[in-house]
């Protein structure tokens, strides 16, 4: 199997190019080819000489994946499962905001952390995505569109921190100005509290958006909802999410799905709002979506605006999120977990 060409960097471009027998300008050709007019064959990059053209074709593939499957409407939400060239499968989402468009991207196959409201590690970790299938996810959703998404987001199948270098190198490839040109702060990194990563991205000079996928309002239920809590306990959690923002001058947005009887209770967000006020940081709340193998239900919305409203008179910067994505089971993972059934 040959690498893909969207795993290289412009620099790596450029000598691709001088390898494969061309001038180095020509990788800004190809470079454009790629990320502007969002080609996927060769032929199709009409003024690059064609034996230059035949040359990286026998170095590098061009294709990352097929489209398995395509649900939903494109005027709401629109998930598409996407088959990788060695058969294994990942999601992505899009969510359009009247004339903006969200995407929503995989950063592997499965998942090693099994949350319980998740159904992306169900059917178990299988790899980590290299950073051109990571690139190849916002093709597949530009092609799509007829133009880039809006914003990208690192919230679909996978954790981005268990697959840090992968996720660094393919933001900055989607980040550069003269490819996609997706703006820094219109890229959200979201994590399950993988605490050596949130370091490393504090000192990266990138100034993406972090989320943290929080759930609970103390160590005793995120235990119970997230395994990782007892490698990376939540008062650790939050002091490095507290030195991230010192460091950065960033807000942290953590994630909150209010599961009924579990962690929407007025006293758990009286503690919630204890924890966070220490420093500035913003709270997205999130109905649960029901997912296979997670009897969870979502809060009432009535406990769901009361838990908001608690959050709020204790000065916690907090919003209660309409879930397109749950009519097409845009949750993580779940089209995908249907088509290995």
């Amino acid at each position: 199997m040959l690498p893909l060409i969207h795993d290289l960097s412009r620099t790596d471009l450029t000598a691709a190019c001088i390898a494969a027998g061309g001038p180095a300008w020509r990788a800004d050709q190809i470079w454009r080819w790629l990320y502007t007019q969002h080609v996927d064959s060769w032929e199709a990059m009409r003024n690059v000489p064609s034996a230059l053209r035949a040359a990286l074709a026998e170095r590098f593939d061009l294709a990352s994946f097929s489209v398995a499957d395509d649900q939903g409407d494109p005027a709401a939400a629109r998930k598409l499962l996407l088959r990788l060239r060695d058969g294994e499968c990942v999601e992505i989402v899009l969510l359009a905001d009247r004339d903006r468009h969200t995407l929503c991207v995989s950063s592997q196959v499965g998942c090693r952390f099994a949350c319980a409201f998740c159904a992306s590690g169900q059917a178990g970790f299988r790899r980590n995505l290299a950073a051109g299938e990571i690139v190849g996810e916002t093709l597949a959703a530009a092609r799509s569109l007829g133009g880039r998404p809006d914003n990208i987001v690192f919230m679909g199948i996978g954790e981005p921190m268990d697959n840090y270098d992968a996720v660094l190198a393919a933001i900055r490839i989607l980040n550069d100005p003269d490819g996609l040109n997706i703006g820094a702060r219109h890229i959200t990194i979201s994590t399950n509290g993988i605490i050596p990563g949130i370091e490393r991205l504090a000192g990266e000079g990138l100034q993406v958006e972090l989320a943290v996928s929080l759930h609970a309002p103390n160590d005793a239920v995120r235990n119970r909802l997230m395994p990782v809590n007892r490698r990376y306990p939540m008062p650790e959690l939050l002091t490095a999410c507290a030195r991230y923002t010192q460091r950065t001058k960033r807000i942290v947005t953590f994630e909150y799905t209010l599961v009924r009887g579990i962690n929407d209770s007025a006293e758990q967000a009286r503690e919630l709002a204890n924890r966070l006020k220490v420093f500035p940081s913003r709270v997205n709340l999130i109905p649960l979506s029901p997912v296979t193998g997670f009897d969870g239900q979502p809060s009432a919305p009535g406990v769901s605006e009361r838990f908001l409203a608690t959050l709020d008179q204790a000065g916690i910067n907090a919003t209660l999120r309409n879930s397109q994505g749950q009519r097409i089971q845009a949750a993580c993972g779940q089209l995908r977990l249907r088509h290995l059934a």
